[in-house]
């Protein structure tokens, strides 16, 4: 997005270096990546930053207001409302399509929020490899907020250990070697000491969590919770002690309510002009004429499972359970980072941490995806190049 930055690095990528580039990241944690990265990070200028940082604290708003809970409140699902919720999501993500306004120029549109982790330790370490392979100008960081790498990893620490040893810390997952975003959890352990462990190996004894850390049964005071519900209740095959439910003496990051409270739930609520119209789909009265120009989003789903792009009536007349969707007028992305093969659509996904004390949530560095299909989520991408999952490069 930056003319003359993208064009000389268009002009000195080769293939040899983003293999060299792909066996370093695939050896570093001897742990081959399982989705695609991208030929290239992103290059923002300072005039679009500008726009995404505004989206973002008008977005934010309505998270510090004090009556969120309530106007969240039918959010939560009866059977997984989880106890002990604290005060606010520790960790926060905005997505962000960079797409063309009505005067031609580059502006972000709010695509959905999320109150629950992200890859937050994978960023820190692509960003370094996208900055040792290949030439990116050292006007331009992948770090947002004044971070740096020391810094962030400080911070990103604090807010996962909270005040508790690595060893009484865990990352909570359905079976996490086989998620799509492990390298993520290797690269945690490896950053902050906290072990990726299935919910099916956690012990209960009434109030009090264990997990074997080296065969040894260890306490659990903190649980970075990667475990999202809707998956976990389709597992009836795992045999678990713990079911998230229960009373227990732990403390969540985030704590699993959040999941539903700061998510798609919450876009009819926002009002911004990077806010395309989305409206609750049983409050709409008379479905519009133009459904081409809309698309229909269940609200608790993950990774684009169940969004309906080229919406129809039938689709919507199929529907039993309206409240559990929304209706969302369709953005434009516009074909913004220019590849060798031509132009590629981006989602900027800043990534927030919000430790419990702190009044508001901190930006501290962005996930970017890159497609040229209709969604953006890397798993719609297959069998393309120049697109996939990466960062974005801001100037300063």
């Amino acid at each position: 997005m930056i003319p003359e930055i993208r064009k000389k690095y268009n002009e000195q990528f080769t293939d040899e270096k983003y293999q060299e580039f792909l066996d370093e990241i695939n050896s570093t944690f001897n742990h081959k990546v399982k989705f695609r990265i991208c030929e290239t990070p992103i290059f923002v200028p300072r005039a679009l930053s500008k726009k995404i940082f505004e989206a973002c604290d008008e977005i934010i708003s309505i998270l510090l207001r004090p009556d969120f809970k309530e106007l969240t409140a039918k959010s939560l699902p009866d059977n997984v409302n989880v106890p002990n919720e604290d005060n606010h999501a520790v960790t926060l993500v905005i997505d962000l399509g960079i797409c063309i306004d009505e005067k031609g120029e580059l502006t972000p549109q709010l695509i959905e929020l999320q109150g629950f982790p992200t890859i937050y330790a994978w960023e820190n370490f692509l960003g370094a490899m996208y900055r040792k392979h290949f030439e990116v100008p050292e006007e331009l960081d992948y770090f947002l907020n004044g971070f740096d790498s020391p810094k962030y990893l400080d911070f990103m620490k604090h807010t996962f250990l909270g005040k508790y040893n690595s060893e009484n810390v865990i990352l909570l997952e359905i079976e996490p070697e086989k998620q799509g975003t492990s390298i993520d959890f290797y690269i945690t352990e490896a950053y902050t000491g906290i072990k990726p462990v299935c919910i099916s190996k956690v012990i209960r004894e009434g109030r009090k969590l264990f997990y074997l850390n080296d065969g040894v049964k260890t306490p659990i005071y903190r649980i970075y919770n990667r475990v999202i519900f809707d998956e976990f209740l389709k597992r009836g095959d795992l045999k678990c002690q713990f079911n998230m439910v229960e009373e227990v003496d732990v403390e969540w990051v985030s704590h699993p309510n959040w999941f539903y409270r700061v998510s798609k739930y919450t876009l009819p609520f926002i009002k911004s002009k990077y806010l395309p119209e989305t409206r609750f789909l049983n409050e709409i009265k008379e479905i519009p004429t133009d459904l081409e120009n809309y698309v229909l989003k269940p609200l608790f789903s993950f990774a684009g499972e169940g969004v309906i792009f080229n919406v129809t009536r039938e689709d919507i007349d199929k529907i039993t359970d309206r409240s559990n969707y929304i209706l969302q007028r369709k953005v434009k992305y516009a074909q913004a980072i220019q590849s060798p093969e031509g132009g590629v659509k981006c989602e900027i996904r800043l990534l927030y941490l919000w430790p419990n004390a702190d009044e508001k949530p901190t930006l501290t560095i962005s996930l970017v995806r890159l497609s040229k299909g209709d969604l953006i989520g890397v798993k719609f991408n297959k069998d393309k190049t120049w697109v996939g999952g990466s960062i974005g490069f801001f100037e300063s």
